[in-house]
């Protein structure tokens, strides 16, 4: 440590020759004229890498980049490749330490000068729950502003975000829409809105066709009928935009199924054929015994509820109609074994979830409101301009700083405008401030500011609270013992929801669940209970993780899930669960069955986020767990390589496929890493049901999930390839921290940053390198504490 940072303070003071250099030093030249240029030449140039005229000058960013991975390459060994002669490890360990030197003083002192990390603004959800958190008001804000780009699998990165005119226009009419929803809530009020709907007055249908419930013996029952909106109710259409609680009254099964429910969705929106996109409220999980289920979620003006069976394994009812109809006269679906919801009655109920109108009101004009400033209304400028920025900017601001945005106000004032409307003004001049849109940090180690705005938009996807804020007031946040108080503090809060699902759906992908649509030909059981159990089950999982530090290996293997009946039953696993349970820790059976479904790699999200919903493929699922898992970086592939189309049949597995593809000599090396994962995981169908051919008919290949480690080790099925990746603990915990650092700070680590993480890896080892540990390690470490 001590000769690196010397070689550090001499590059600074006094840049090397080697920095300027064209020519890369001897030890370099003779190390590739033996290994590396019969296949990397000006006429070779095997992916499209050229060495022989490769300049060495480190100090410029694409060549940096490339003198980084040739390190690379040769340190992991990929390089020269097997069966070419290798080098020994004395040569080996000379042409490393000759490239490592240059490369890391060059880092340090791009890192010394510029952080770590561009500046970042905030990502659309983190704008959201900012505006939420700021105003007290709970409108859906992200999904007014452009998607966030992702870099390094994640949104946070700066260097993929842009903030261009066409955005900065899109963020500033979102604050507007902010600003008048809580200016006007403060001062006219929230309107109160509560109505109870009897199983009579659900079956009134208004217009169109009917495809509502049925009414029989007082209650409302809805049936698995394949017609579209089966189960609308447009007596619930709402008054206005905003939160509901909607809650069920007494719902019961009607004909259970084996897991002693009947499993069902209940929806929003116009329920009619020319818009017919429908948003998830909820799963209903109805059992024999009746019970209330309660649902909280936002609801367009006019929606109307939608509540269904969406079990694709129950028996569907006819329509008893004609014409687009459905009727209920003279049958009785129950005798004639369907399976049903019944309830008795809906509640709809207008809430605020994130605050009334007095948390409105004290957000925006401080404890004691208005009323203090009546008699002088140009006296409440400055101090509540200020307590306003203060919060917006999650620090202190300087008198010149508040300048611009009290002038704002005060002219407005002047000019005839009431206080509210002269507030109103300001706040949306501080609103449209890159020390809102951005977080503020400056080269070097954070001040503690910068450390409490990254610390809660790590954890919480939002702003610092006012514990945090004063912490941060004092100078406490630099004290080790008080930062890991923080951590816990804020994993243990609600708002830790929000980590949860913002990291699982970029780092798992679980946010493009939706991307893919599985064939109803082929998966005619798949359904939209099951797609929302899939990412409940991992974000259950990841939570656990953390909130019980359970060890790294854990991301590929475990003796515990979290399931509810429908997963259950999809996984074809026997478990002891609690009907109306919902979502339930089990321990997994010693059976096939439960073996192969322990860690992420086998859950039902990261299967069907990894396949097109007709095909999968070893490479594409091979790459996310290398990348995502393993902690192995995949390069792209070379130019010029096609992609490989499976075979539509099924008569030819992808595998033989594979094995043609991996002839050519450019491919084999990366192929060699991908290809084991992604041959593993050919046992799972695209919505991650367990298969042992591919296709559907007699002439269908049969599945071959065997294969062979890079480093050797070979495996039969999935079950024996996650027994080789449980040894890989350190590999594995220093994958999941790139990957956490990454989404924590806007940067992929640095060349530099290596010896910090493995210092980070090592510092949790005696807690068998537990998740929470881990991220506890980041948190507290010199790469998330520097810019």
């Amino acid at each position: 440590m001590l000769r690196s940072l010397h070689l550090l303070g001499c590059l600074i003071s006094a840049p090397l020759p080697f920095l300027a250099a064209a020519e890369p030093p001897a030890a370099l030249t003779s190390f590739l004229d033996a290994h590396c240029l019969e296949c990397h030449d000006a006429e070779v140039k095997k992916g499209g890498l050229n060495l022989l005229d490769l300049a060495f000058t480190p100090d410029e960013t694409p060549n940096f980049a490339t003198w980084q991975r040739v390190f690379e390459r040769v340190r992991d060994g990929e390089m020269p490749p097997a069966k070419k002669p290798r080098p020994g490890d004395e040569e080996r360990g000379t042409f490393l330490t000759t490239l490592e030197e240059p490369l890391l003083a060059v880092d340090r002192a791009k890192i010394a000068e510029n952080g770590r990390v561009q500046g970042r603004r905030l990502t659309r959800t983190e704008y959201e729950n900012s505006l939420h958190d700021l105003l007290g008001i709970d409108l859906p804000l992200a999904k007014l502003l452009p998607e966030d780009p992702e870099t390094h699998g994640f949104e946070t990165v700066a260097t993929g975000q842009q903030l261009s005119y066409h955005q900065l226009s899109r963020y500033l009419d979102t604050a507007d829409i902010a600003l008048d929803e809580a200016f006007d809530r403060a001062m006219k009020g929230d309107t109160p809105w509560r109505r109870e709907f009897k199983p009579a007055e659900l079956i009134k249908n208004g217009r169109g066709n009917y495809r509502g419930p049925e009414l029989r013996d007082g209650k409302s029952i809805t049936w698995p009928i394949t017609l579209q909106f089966t189960g609308r109710m447009r007596p619930t259409a709402a008054p206005a935009s905003g939160w509901y609680r909607v809650t069920l009254k007494d719902v019961t099964a009607i004909n259970p199924g084996s897991d002693g429910a009947v499993w069902g969705t209940l929806r929003s929106g116009e329920c009619d054929s020319d818009a017919p996109t429908l948003s998830l409220l909820g799963l209903i999980e109805a059992t024999k015994e009746p019970r209330d289920l309660v649902f909280e979620g936002w609801i367009e003006k006019d929606h109307q509820l939608e509540l269904r069976p969406n079990d694709g394994t129950l028996k569907n009812a006819p329509t008893g109609a004609k014409g687009g109809n459905i009727s209920y006269e003279g049958r009785n679906l129950a005798k004639e074994g369907y399976s049903g919801i019944a309830h008795r009655g809906i509640v709809m109920e207008r809430i605020y979830p994130h605050g009334d109108r007095a948390e409105v009101k004290r957000a925006l004009f401080g404890e004691e409101g208005l009323e203090k400033w009546k008699a002088d209304p140009a006296a409440a400028i400055d101090p509540l301009v200020a307590r306003f920025a203060r919060r917006a900017f999650r620090r202190p601001v300087a008198a010149e700083q508040l300048a611009p945005h009290r002038a704002i106000a005060a002219a407005a004032l002047a000019e005839g405008a009431t206080l509210p409307e002269a507030l109103r003004a300001a706040y949306r001049s501080v609103l449209c401030s890159p020390r809102f849109l951005t977080l503020v940090e400056t080269p070097g180690r954070l001040d503690d500011h910068a450390i409490a705005a990254r610390l809660s938009y790590t954890l919480w996807a939002g702003p610092p609270d006012w514990k945090l804020r004063q912490l941060a007031d004092k100078g406490a946040l630099r004290d080790p013992d008080t930062l890991t108080q923080e951590i816990d503090r804020l994993l243990a809060d609600e708002r830790a929801r929000r980590f949860v699902n913002t990291f699982t759906g970029q780092w798992l992908k679980l946010k493009q669940i939706d991307f893919t649509a599985p064939d109803p030909r082929q998966f005619r059981t798949f359904d939209p209970v099951l797609q929302e159990s899939f990412v409940q089950e991992t974000r259950a999982y990841f939570a656990d993780l953390i909130r019980e530090d359970r060890s790294i290996d854990h991301l590929v293997d475990s003796r515990h899930a979290f399931l509810n009946g429908r997963l259950a039953r999809h996984y074809r696993l026997d478990v002891p669960l609690t009907p109306g349970g919902g979502l339930q820790k089990v321990a997994l059976p010693g059976s096939k069955e439960g073996k192969v479904r322990g860690g992420f790699a086998t859950q039902g999200a990261i299967l069907k986020v990894t396949a097109d919903g007709t095909h999968t493929s070893p490479v594409i699922r091979g790459v996310f767990i290398n990348e995502r898992l393993l902690g192995v970086h995949i390069p792209a592939p070379p130019p010029g390589v096609p992609a490989i189309e499976p075979d539509i049949r099924g008569a030819v597995s992808i595998r033989d496929q594979l094995a043609k593809h991996r002839e050519s000599e450019s491919c084999v090396s990366c192929h060699l890493t991908i290809d084991p994962p992604g041959f593993a995981l050919e046992s799972f169908d695209p919505v991650g049901g367990w298969r042992t051919q591919y296709g559907t008919g007699k002439n269908g290949a049969k599945v071959d999930p065997s294969g062979t480690t890079r480093e050797g080790a070979a495996f039969d099925d999935i079950i024996s390839w996650k027994a080789i990746q449980r040894e890989r603990d350190e590999a594995l915990a220093g994958g999941f921290v790139r990957h956490f650092l990454t989404y924590a700070t806007g940067s992929a680590p640095r060349f530099s940053d290596e010896a910090m993480l493995d210092g980070i890896v090592a510092a949790t080892a005696a807690d068998q390198y537990g998740v929470r540990s881990l991220v506890i390690a980041a948190l507290t470490s010199e790469i998330f504490l520097t810019k």
